[in-house]
């Protein structure tokens, strides 16, 4: 069950003008956090803005012992409360509601779990690396961002072991072109190796292609998908997701409730809003 904490900041660290990742003192919330799941952070103590703004968790936060004390975000500032959240500096407290949503699965014993980010998508990788890592599965990461300075946090993978692909739309670091052309070059020349568990966050049309892919070579996928949340809980209608029935229909879901993660087969992507 999802928990309302007020939850210390610990520690911000600027990325860049406009990128953060922020710790969170909040050990109730830490110790339940799964893979894909989000938080509820509530950004102002007044009414502006009045609702919870979502957010991905990154990092799980632990002590010297290694017990869970926090989780940390991957903090964009594009509105008034990734704004406030940006300013924000040890000490400042936020009420944070979660572990909410629906996490990843773990792939089957054996197979090699590949994800795949795009810009902030990169958020639910860092908790899924870890627990892939748990089960033994040998990992890749396929990044990628418009341009080189919105590549962030490389270095929090690639010293735990997992294999690193990047891509920038302009070619400033990585290959060039879209984070999926190197993936599809790589699912090709894949025979006869180890299954792959697919798993994508970032941009729908990003997340549509990497489900493309998924379909042509029979490969299990999930994607944690970005819809607007008004309240996180299921109450407002505001992030449903169009997904296909057991009797080959069409129905709505609260992402919020039954996501974010979604299996990639399951989303009506023709009714998807890009």
């Amino acid at each position: 069950m999802p928990v309302d904490v007020d939850a210390e900041v610990l520690f911000s660290t600027r990325l860049s003008d406009d990128y953060a990742v922020i710790g969170f003192r909040a050990p109730a919330i830490a110790g339940a956090i799964r893979p894909g799941q989000f938080v509820m952070i509530r950004t102002a103590r007044g009414d502006v803005p009045l609702l919870r703004r979502p957010y991905s968790v990154f990092d799980r936060l632990r002590d010297a012992d290694g017990r869970p004390v926090g989780f940390s975000i991957f903090n964009k500032r594009v509105g008034t409360g990734s704004r406030l959240l940006s300013e924000a500096t040890p000490g400042a407290t936020f009420s944070c509601l979660g572990p909410l949503g629906r996490p990843f699965t773990l792939p089957r014993a054996g197979s090699e779990a590949w994800m795949v980010a795009g810009g902030t998508g990169l958020a639910p990788f860092a908790t899924l690396s870890e627990e892939l890592a748990a089960e033994g599965a040998r990992r890749r990461l396929f990044y990628g961002a418009r341009t080189g300075a919105e590549l962030f946090c490389v270095d929090r993978f690639e010293p735990i072991g997992v294999d690193m692909v990047l891509a920038t739309e302009d070619g400033t670091r990585g290959e060039t072109g879209r984070v999926t052309v190197p993936l599809a070059r790589e699912l090709a020349a894949r025979s006869g190796a180890p299954p792959v568990a697919l798993y994508a966050c970032g941009p729908e049309a990003m997340l549509q292609a990497v489900a493309a892919l998924a379909a042509r070579y029979g490969l299990t996928c999930e994607v944690a998908t970005e819809r607007r949340m008004g309240c996180g809980m299921g109450g407002c209608y505001s992030c449903v997701i169009a997904v296909r029935t057991p009797a080959g229909g069409t129905r709505f879901a609260r992402s919020c409730l039954e996501g974010p993660v979604f299996s990639a087969a399951d989303i009506v992507w023709d009714d998807v809003d890009r």
